[in-house]
């Protein structure tokens, strides 16, 4: 997608856009309206009830290859519907990489219209301008923009296993590797080494950066890390309720036990779905464990 950020001041070009964009239409829970089967129903922009459900109350997405628009609206401004309504981790395990990139896109920037109603320096009432990338008190005039929280997921390993752990609400036998969010004033490599401490009570001594992944639930950045830590004893604090040092036949096994999926024949660990960065990280370590051990 081509953002296209010098259109969203242009009115007369989004409006001329508009009857042959695609419109991405989305339910106050943060839905996408579906077909039967699941897939995207994004109907042209003509298609769309005039009114309060026109160009005007769409945020713009940007312009794909081909050139066509991309819009997203709220399903209460429209006179449309559908048979389905589908998730955001739904789509992105199941849909095309542009419609589900779009979906994210789209779900993120009404989150952050949802609750930023208001100024948060005069609590004057907020309007939205630039298709839905600026809000703007009426009171004050303070713009406002949206938010995305860096958020910074780490691969821990000391030189033979891997660091896991696993939250509560989870699904049964859920593990992944360790994340958190950064605080102000801290650095990238400071923000891995102290929610490592804080959540595990393991200590990193060095991390390199790997790669990010836009996480719009609802609205982080994972900035995903691969760190060298001492081998000590994890201690979990309220954050996890455990934690674990895994070794590399114990994260193949688990690999495996997620292909074959619920009806598994055993009750042993499950990994993060492959949909989501901290997979990847787990995936990519183990297969520098495999390297490692074949010399």
């Amino acid at each position: 997608m081509d953002r296209a950020d010098h259109l969203r001041d242009q009115s007369e070009a989004l409006s001329e856009l508009w009857p042959r964009a695609r419109v991405i239409v989305l339910d106050s829970a943060g839905n996408a309206l579906a077909e039967d089967d699941g897939s995207l129903r994004a109907p042209l922009g003509v298609q769309i009830s005039e009114g309060p459900g026109g160009v005007g109350a769409a945020s713009f997405l940007g312009l794909d290859a081909d050139g066509q628009a991309w819009f997203a609206i709220d399903a209460e401004l429209v006179a449309f519907d559908a048979p389905r309504r589908v998730d955001l981790r739904a789509a992105a395990a199941h849909w095309p990489l542009l419609q589900a990139s779009v979906f994210a896109q789209a779900r993120a920037l009404q989150h952050w219209r949802s609750r930023h109603r208001y100024c948060g320096v005069c609590g004057g009432q907020m309007s939205f301008a630039r298709a839905g990338w600026t809000g703007r008190c009426g009171q004050c005039g303070t713009e406002h923009y949206p938010r995305t929280d860096p958020a910074v997921i780490v691969a821990v390993s000391d030189g033979e296993r891997l660091l896991l752990g696993r939250q509560a609400g989870w699904p049964a036998r859920r593990y992944s590797v360790i994340a958190g969010f950064v605080e102000p004033g801290e650095s990238l490599e400071q923000t891995v080494a102290r929610e490592v401490l804080e959540e595990t009570g393991v200590r990193v001594r060095s991390c390199r950066y790997l790669g990010s992944q836009p996480w719009p639930f609802p609205s982080a950045l994972m900035l995903g890390f691969a760190a060298h830590a001492e081998p000590d004893e994890p201690k979990t604090s309220d954050e996890l309720e455990e934690a674990r040092w895994f070794t590399l036949d114990e994260i193949r096994a688990a690999a495996a036990r997620g292909e074959r999926g619920a009806a598994a024949d055993d009750d042993g660990p499950l990994l993060s779905p492959s949909i989501s960065i901290s997979r990847w990280l787990i995936e990519d370590w183990r297969v520098a464990a495999e390297a490692r051990a074949e010399r």
